[in-house]
């Protein structure tokens, strides 16, 4: 006889059994699809899917702009985690590839000194993480306070 705790069921306190939430799907480069939601929860959600060394990277960037920016506002949009201030814009945002972890500046352009890999957008400069690389959390800190305070992009 099959029990519903044989699939994984848990027992709800209001509906009775309740099924366990699926994990999120790794799309390609090992990107979580993660629902868009806005705040702390769909980040963490994010980062929590990230797989293997990608977590860590997630967690250290994740809480160096939490202490570098103690007021940003969090959302997961398009499966990526966005840095900003609410109703000001994007001032960065997360995201995974097979061999990197990549943190895109919106106005990377202005940062000093750039993030050295461009974009196709004129102003926009990417930060990659590849595994095993030690992370310069001193500039890293330095162009998210630096990003933090220009303009916001509105998406």
């Amino acid at each position: 006889m099959l029990r519903f705790s044989d699939i994984g069921a848990r027992p709800h306190f209001r509906y009775g059994w309740a099924m366990p939430k699926p994990k999120p799907k790794l799309l390609s480069g090992g990107n979580p699809q993660i629902s868009k939601g806005y705040g702390h929860a769909p980040v963490k959600a994010y980062i929590a899917a990230m797989p293997g060394w990608k977590r860590d990277i997630g967690r250290r960037v994740d809480a160096l702009i939490e202490r570098v920016v103690p007021d940003v506002y969090k959302a997961v949009k398009w499966n990526s985690p966005f840095y900003g201030f609410e109703g000001k814009g994007w001032f960065l945002a997360l995201r995974c590839y097979t061999k990197y972890v990549q943190i895109s500046f919106f106005r990377g352009s202005s940062l000093t000194p750039p993030p050295a890999k461009t974009s196709k957008h004129e102003q926009v400069r990417y930060f990659d993480i590849p595994e095993g690389a030690p992370l310069d959390e001193a500039q890293l800190a330095d162009w998210i306070k630096q990003a933090s305070k220009l303009p916001g992009e509105k998406l």
